[in-house]
């Protein structure tokens, strides 16, 4: 098992556990991590919901290239279909479910890290924790889930993705992207208390207050965006195949050199 999931005080606490490998996340693991979502959403006792990770770094991104067997050939019709899913559908099925939801984030969180942390509505970040999105070295404008613009707005979201450059836990508070920044080693008890502080609140007021939020976030074009720059996203998979194959290795070799 890749997830962690214990439920205390009417919190429902979900733990990314490959501390080994930076909590890399292969289709398993995706998997895992949505049915303890749905499973608290199920439990009407779960009236806040925290994601944490073990070890030094909150999620070093996807697994490029898989943890299995890799298929003779490689079209786009797969590659669609399996980040729809698992990318695309997963993040929004998070940030939609009608509970208070928190993250809790460490060290490096890269890249697909980003489609575990943004669907929550809350962050709070370590002091070492840093938020970068280097795609753009592999010939894709961004990862799945485009929540930059929303998250950033358009030009620190622009210098982030130009430059592939890691965001500063404080910068991300800056832009209203990370809700605290507080010492490593009081990553998880102020988490703690800033989810029972939620959890002593009436549950159907929670659920339509966040559903007051995301509906305007919706009204101003939020789900539109995010589907429409997911077919944009598809594209750079579309010319990284026609040009080399998938994924490219030269570039995937440029994308670990820049993150050392």
């Amino acid at each position: 098992m890749y997830i962690r999931y214990e439920v205390a005080d009417h919190i429902a606490t979900i733990t990314l556990d490959r501390p080994e490998v930076a909590n890399v996340q292969n289709a398993e693991l995706l998997d895992q991590l949505d049915q303890a979502w749905t499973r608290a959403a199920a439990d009407d006792d779960v009236k806040v919901i925290v994601l944490r990770a073990e070890g030094r770094h909150f999620s070093a991104g996807h697994q490029l290239g898989g943890d299995g067997p890799v298929p003779d050939k490689i079209t786009l019709e797969m590659v669609y279909s399996h980040e729809s899913r698992r990318y695309l559908d997963y993040s929004l099925r998070w940030r939609n479910i009608p509970k208070p939801s928190i993250a809790a984030v460490q060290g490096r969180c890269i890249a697909g890290g980003l489609l575990l942390c943004w669907p929550c509505d809350l962050i709070v970040a370590a002091d070492d924790a840093s938020f970068s999105d280097p795609v753009v070295l592999m010939g894709i404008g961004g990862v799945e889930y485009h929540g930059h613009t929303w998250e950033l707005g358009p030009r620190k979201a622009k210098e982030i993705l130009f430059t592939g450059r890691p965001l500063t836990a404080q910068e991300a508070e800056q832009t209203g992207m990370v809700n605290r920044v507080v010492p490593r080693d009081q990553l998880d008890s102020e988490t703690s208390e800033l989810a029972r502080q939620i959890a002593s609140m009436p549950a159907f007021g929670l659920r339509q207050a966040k559903r007051a939020v995301n509906q305007t976030l919706d009204v101003q074009g939020f789900y539109a965006a995010i589907q429409s720059v997911f077919d944009i996203h598809q594209t750079g998979h579309g010319n990284a195949l026609s040009v080399g194959g998938y994924p490219v290795l030269a570039d995937l070799a440029r994308m670990k050199d820049k993150l050392r």
